[in-house]
């Protein structure tokens, strides 16, 4: 849906972030007479009123009865669809649809086709590869946008000057936010999935829900080439007959051996001494260089430029030293998959590492049998599931693997976990869930991690290359 096509229709928001705002600037600036309703916290009233917008009615109560009464609502990413009142305001006649769909939607060509637009989605890595695909773009000399739910709506890049246009879209999706892109119906150029595991439960309802939902940007968005990773049984067994397949990740593309990274047969560097810490991070070049084959571009001699690209915070980042303990925030970890692959970046140090936060039900009984492989010294669990985190752990200690305690908050298990490892080792956030309730997001959560160590948060929290350039 167009936003021209909102003309004449009852339209709510439903969300006052940042991807909230920005739906309201874009329906605003193309229909400045649209009646608009707002669906927000009490919290948000203020600062939504203070838009000085006479069109806005405000609203705390997004009832299915409320949502019912309007032919669109606009929603922010985190509002699932599969909610009671959304969905059966849904079942009532009511079309709910997402900022990154309205931007789609905008962009399609008489073919139905988003030209120039790089999608990236997998349950961990997705950011990192998404960042590193533009900086290697802008190292081709080729004008970039970095957006997406890396943390730039792209609404925010809705209507750009000729002059300032970008060769090339590069667009982190989550898995919120696929299913904008297949509903648009506007195909994006290139699909990038990078693997799928269990995650974000809670929104989607089930796993099953969630492994559809994450591959709508393949299987119904249907992009002109779909890159997919080998090493993923789940992707592996899709048939995409709409899409060319490009893989990456074994011996058919680009993948390691070791630490070597290599195009099919051909040797092409040591990827060792690349800023990517982990070999999963590593990966996700060969990924990159994938799309840049796709895109036509010689990706064998831009791999190298890997070298100058600056990490993104909150994913593996060591921040510093304090009394001997390297401080690591991978406060972006949510799933237990991503925190073990942290603990293998480790595997010759001794580490305490803090897991838990939101439960959403994700199951940890693999993290449990795969721990051993690269035991720390020390794991500290918190948080809402760090309980259940716990108590499945504990027959692992009886052998003296590792230490396991329990805090109550991220304070109590930074100051328990410095304890354990008495000035000698790593102190790893890594703790393979949501940071939801004493944080409003990962972000925040690895910014008081930062404070915890006497680092200066504002310093480690800076997304470069974010926008066009």
């Amino acid at each position: 849906m167009r936003i021209s096509q909102l003309e004449g229709r009852r339209v709510a928001l439903w969300g006052w972030g940042r991807e909230g705002k920005a739906a309201w600037r874009a329906v605003r600036s193309r229909l400045p007479t649209l009646p608009l309703t707002l669906f927000c916290t009490s919290d948000e009233v203020a600062a939504a009123r203070g838009c000085g917008d006479i069109l806005l009615n405000l609203e705390v109560d997004a009832s299915a009865d409320r949502l019912a009464a309007f032919d669109v609502v606009i929603k922010s990413p985190g509002i699932s669809p599969y909610g009671a009142e959304a969905a059966a305001a849904a079942a009532r006649g009511t079309r709910f649809i997402g900022g990154t769909g309205l931007w789609f939607a905008e962009q399609g060509d008489a073919a139905g086709m988003a030209r120039n637009t790089v999608c990236i989605t997998g349950t961990k890595g997705k950011s990192t590869t998404t960042a590193l695909l533009a900086h290697l773009l802008r190292a081709a000399g080729r004008r970039t946008a970095l957006a997406g739910n890396i943390g730039l709506p792209l609404l925010e890049l809705l209507d750009v000057a000729p002059a300032e246009a970008p060769k090339s879209w590069v667009i982190e999706l989550s898995s919120y936010q696929t299913g904008d892109v297949a509903a648009s119906g506007v195909r994006p150029d290139i699909g990038v999935v990078l693997n799928v595991f269990p995650e974000h439960l809670d929104w989607h309802g089930s796993e099953a829900r969630y492994v559809a939902d994450k591959l709508q940007l393949v299987t119904a968005a249907r992009p002109r080439v779909a890159v997919l990773n080998a090493a993923d049984p789940r992707l592996v067994a899709l048939d995409l007959p709409d899409s060319e397949i490009r893989w990456f990740g074994d011996e058919s593309g680009w993948h390691l051996r070791g630490d070597i990274l290599f195009d099919r047969d051909t040797r092409v560097m040591d990827t060792s001494s690349l800023p990517l810490p982990g070999r999963h991070n590593r990966g996700n070049l060969c990924a990159a260089l994938t799309v840049l084959d796709a895109m036509g571009l010689d990706a064998a001699a831009l791999a190298a430029r890997a070298k100058d690209f600056i990490p993104l915070p909150h994913r593996l980042q060591t921040i510093g030293t304090r009394d001997g303990l390297t401080w690591v925030n991978d406060s972006i970890s949510t799933t237990p998959y991503a925190s073990l692959a942290a603990l293998g970046c480790f595997a010759e140090r001794p580490v305490a590492i803090l897991l838990g936060g939101h439960d959403r039900g994700v199951d940890w009984s693999e993290f449990a049998k795969a721990i051993t492989d690269h035991a720390p010294r020390v794991v500290v669990t918190m948080g809402a599931n760090g309980p259940r985190i716990h108590a499945l752990l504990s027959p692992l200690t009886a052998d003296g693997e590792f230490v396991l305690l329990q805090a109550e908050g991220l304070a109590d298990a930074v100051g328990k976990a410095r304890a354990a490892l008495d000035g000698d080792g790593v102190l790893l956030l890594s703790p393979g869930a949501p940071s939801f309730g004493p944080y409003r997001d990962y972000v925040a959560r690895g910014r008081h991690f930062a404070e915890l160590g006497g680092f200066d948060p504002d310093a480690i929290s800076a997304i470069p290359g974010l926008g066009i350039a």
